[in-house]
């Protein structure tokens, strides 16, 4: 079957940002008395929205998650991105590809804030491809894990879940994909992750996005 819309995750997906992102963090946390690594601050908050692990980091910090700390968070997380962000390789001709396999019916579903994913979008290029097609999980009633902002993308599209193709990097984000009934692909440069997101519910992994053109005409 040809997929009548294709979804993109946003971070690194198609922008190289969670180890950008989680630096910032884990810079703050350690700042508010949680200390980690950065393997371990992106093996724990990648894929998800930081406000949702409130209670975890309340109770490592002993403080208040509160609005100012989530502003400095941003503030230190957004220069680091201006700074430092590429975009995933092959990414943009696999955008093109998923835009003329659907004439046009593509979206970036992104668990992230809308500044950040418009701002990422814009710095590499690729916000032509999906302005006023852009859903955050911020935004919707319950974001990644639960399916809303997959499901709002759908809606936005007029296509239903089953005849959309989801491409995700994280298990967060493929549980995401799989619980609005879409195809999930994964995205998975690195081979030790590829079990969990099988096990998630990715029906296919490719470890290039430059990968995804070919897969997509081969359907």
């Amino acid at each position: 079957m040809n997929f009548k819309a294709i979804l993109f995750d946003c971070d690194g997906v198609l922008v190289d940002s969670e180890a950008i992102t989680c630096g910032a963090l884990r810079d703050q946390l350690e700042a508010s008395g949680w200390r980690m690594t950065l393997a371990e601050c992106m093996a724990y908050f990648v894929g998800k929205a930081v406000r949702d692990e409130r209670v975890v980091i309340e109770a490592r910090t002993g403080q208040p998650l509160t609005e100012a700390w989530m502003q400095a968070f941003y503030a230190q997380r957004d220069q680091a991105l201006r700074a430092n962000l590429q975009i995933i390789p092959g990414a943009l001709a696999a955008v093109q590809a998923a835009q003329a396999h659907t004439g046009g019916q593509t979206a970036c579903a992104s668990g992230a804030d809308r500044f950040k994913v418009e701002m990422m979008l814009s710095q590499v290029g690729l916000m032509d491809f999906f302005a006023g097609r852009i859903f955050s999980g911020h935004e919707m009633p319950r974001s990644k894990p639960a399916p809303d902002v997959y499901l709002a993308a759908a809606a936005h599209l007029q296509v239903p879940g089953s005849e959309c193709l989801v491409i995700e990097d994280t298990t967060v984000g493929v549980t995401a994909g799989v619980a609005a009934a879409a195809t999930v692909w994964a995205y998975c440069p690195l081979p030790d992750a590829g079990a969990a997101l099988l096990q998630a519910g990715a029906s296919r992994l490719f470890s290039r996005m430059s990968d995804l053109p070919e897969l997509l005409l081969a359907r």
